[in-house]
């Protein structure tokens, strides 16, 4: 996303799914209905568990754009009620690790022996790689797993040597009967999130703020947000003000 103000993401719920924004210029302002705030800055990860239900907003943090990657990470059917949780990342606690060319800051999961602090409920990885011009890289994902490539900036191949090179905004889509990702990078250099993560094998029913696994459940989120309760009761005159 790209914002900057009088833009934002003003007060809005959420249930059922991890909530995962980082910022890669910039700054973002947070504040929910549980009186929890603050703002992350360039390289900080916020990893939000909504559950059984959260409120929020989300303002730029400073002046001019702000940009950032927010990604929604489902929880299985028995987690998708549990109390909601923040998990807050610094750019600076964020670990890295370096090898013939690449460099890669674990958001999550684990590289190059390098291995993030950050909870997941459904086993993941997030992954920010940078490579010199002409590096490859070979990084393990688990069989079976879902997985892609965003590219950031540069170009980059993955795959097999001779396949199409993919740049910037481009999100490559991997399939999961491998064990790994490789990567060469193209002309001079590249930086891309790899992302991965373990499927439920669940059905979804996905409306607006809310991730389930049935339309009916959607709908009885939908509900206890309008009525305030079952998650939702802080959310009675509450505002964020931004």
């Amino acid at each position: 996303f790209s914002v900057s103000r009088p833009a934002g993401f003003s007060d809005h719920p959420h249930r059922g799914f991890e909530n995962v924004t980082y910022m890669l210029e910039g700054g973002l302002s947070y504040h929910d209905f549980s009186g929890h705030k603050g703002t992350i800055n360039t390289g900080d990860v916020q990893w939000m568990t909504a559950g059984r239900g959260v409120v929020h907003a989300e303002m730029p943090g400073g002046e001019g754009v702000q940009r950032g990657l927010n990604l929604w990470l489902n929880l299985s059917s028995t987690d998708k009620m549990v109390a909601p949780r923040y998990q807050e990342l610094r750019s600076r606690d964020v670990p890295t690790a370096e090898k013939d060319g690449a460099s890669i800051k674990v958001i999550a999961g684990e590289a190059l022996g390098a291995r993030s602090p950050i909870q997941t409920r459904t086993p993941a990885m997030w992954l920010d790689v940078t490579m010199r011009p002409g590096a490859r890289l070979r990084q393990p994902v688990p069989a079976g797993w879902s997985a892609c490539a965003y590219v950031i900036d540069g170009e980059a191949s993955f795959g097999q040597p001779g396949d199409e090179a993919a740049g910037a905004h481009h999100c490559v889509v991997f399939g999961g009967d491998g064990d790994g990702v490789d990567v060469r990078s193209e002309g001079a250099g590249t930086r891309f999130l790899l992302l991965a993560a373990r499927p439920h094998g669940e059905a979804v029913a996905l409306d607006g703020p809310f991730v389930m696994n049935t339309s009916e459940e959607v709908q009885q989120a939908r509900e206890d947000y309008l009525n305030r309760r079952n998650g939702f009761e802080m959310a009675a005159g509450w505002t964020s003000g931004q």
